[in-house]
């Protein structure tokens, strides 16, 4: 019985070679990287005691971005999308942070630096006070209105949620945050209880 022997035609499969990604897919991910890094890189550090924390969470935000390039939608909503992915991100890094406190703590004291919170309130103001006792719902839900700038469809993107319910949702925090500026300081946590624990029976 007479064998054939068949041989592998030459390829980029058969020699295992890793090839450039498809035409105009580098470029595409340039240019949103370009665009946007510097937008996505204040998200983070506004969210992160550590400026080298918030350069980790913008390279695996960009990693996903560029593994989910054919996702990312054009135009206006490009930035909300990649907020999205920031946002998780952080989430996930936020999960494992118990496992590196001692280490967050010491960058933290290593390299505060006042200047990379330009755009947020001092510490010692009334409004910022009442920002902290805010439910971390409405903080980002503002958060989102005045660091970041978007409108009520560019959030709905960040938080996969309806237009609508960003809609209720902001109304609902900018009530909490009125009641809470408004209220003595003596007894501002106490509003900032009863404001949480109605937030989440909602």
């Amino acid at each position: 019985m007479t064998q054939t022997l068949i041989k592998a035609r030459p390829g980029p499969v058969s020699e295992g070679v890793v090839h450039d990604p498809p035409p105009g897919r580098r470029e595409r991910f340039e240019e949103v990287f370009g665009t946007h890094r510097e937008a996505v890189l204040g998200y983070l550090r506004r969210r992160t005691d550590s400026g080298h924390d918030a350069a980790d969470l913008l390279a695996d935000t960009f990693l996903v971005a560029w593994r989910r390039l054919d996702d990312i939608p054009p135009g206006n909503q490009t930035r909300p999308w990649l907020y999205g992915v920031a946002r998780r991100v952080l989430a996930n890094h936020r999960r494992g942070e118990g496992r590196r406190h001692a280490l967050a703590t010491k960058l933290r004291q290593e390299l505060t630096d006042l200047d990379t919170r330009d755009t947020a309130l001092p510490d010692d103001t009334p409004a910022a006070r009442a920002f902290r006792a805010l439910p971390e719902q409405d903080r980002e839900l503002l958060s989102l209105v005045a660091w970041e700038e978007l409108d009520t469809a560019q959030i709905a993107t960040v938080l996969g949620i309806s237009h609508n319910a960003v809609r209720i949702r902001l109304h609902r925090a900018r009530k909490r945050f009125a009641k809470l500026l408004t209220a003595p300081l003596a007894n501002r946590k106490l509003v900032a209880l009863r404001e949480e624990a109605s937030h989440e029976d909602a």
